[in-house]
């Protein structure tokens, strides 16, 4: 009897992966690394919008979703479970960040960790401009605010995912999105003749004002506190 041809791990799913891993396989987290990076490298560096550090937090993730495969109980989805880790690594880093003194980096390497994975560097110099004043804005929100508008505005996760993701309410998950978007607005509004929303859209974020008055009394201050 002829002997069976090897196991594509790239045929599985994240969870027959993730069970494979878990189970001894040395080939299955090298292929649920490989799906995901990108995504997960993203959350990672909007986030913290430094690359260093968002390539040491995603390390952390990583490591820490490769030695704890076997706790994993399927009520979510692999990939939530993923970038729950992520965004956790993300947020001891930037609260860690705020004690020690901290080195703006080139604007060069600035400008270029906000390019997407597909773009080059040759963008119009308008969007490149627009981006690192849409990074500078974002790096004047709270950790959590921050995290939770990467992920529904700026990766496109609806709130209810983004909430599973952060182990979060629904409704903690809209104040801080209103919050965020509320002081990224007046941050933003003298970048050109054009709406905040549709410079916004232009850099890769959707910032909506309030919809409605419940929202709008999260911003100023009701609702919900990150």
């Amino acid at each position: 009897m002829g002997r069976s041809a090897p196991r594509d791990p790239a045929a599985d799913s994240d969870k027959e992966l993730l069970t494979r891993h878990a189970a001894g396989d040395p080939d299955a987290f090298s292929e649920l690394v490989r799906r995901h990076r990108d995504r997960l490298w993203a959350v990672a560096l909007r986030t913290l919008g430094d690359r260093e550090e968002a390539a040491d937090a995603l390390q952390d993730a990583l490591v820490s979703a490769y030695r704890a495969a076997h706790t994993f109980r399927g009520q979510s989805a692999v990939t939530t479970w993923l970038h729950r880790i992520t965004v956790n690594a993300c947020l001891d880093r930037a609260r860690k960040a705020r004690t020690r003194r901290t080195y703006p980096m080139p604007e060069q390497e600035r400008l270029e960790t906000l390019l997407e994975p597909h773009e080059s560097a040759e963008v119009p110099a308008e969007r490149m401009e627009l981006r690192r004043e849409l990074r500078d804005a974002l790096d004047q929100l709270p950790a959590e605010q921050r995290a939770a508008l990467v992920l529904v505005d700026m990766q496109g996760y609806p709130v209810a995912e983004a909430a599973e993701i952060l182990q979060t309410p629904v409704g903690t998950i809209k104040s801080r999105c209103a919050r965020a978007r509320a002081r990224l607005l007046p941050l933003l509004r003298h970048l050109g003749p054009r709406t905040p929303e549709q410079r916004n859209r232009a850099a890769g974020v959707s910032v909506p004002p309030p919809r409605d008055s419940g929202e709008a009394g999260a911003v100023r201050g009701g609702g919900t506190r990150p």
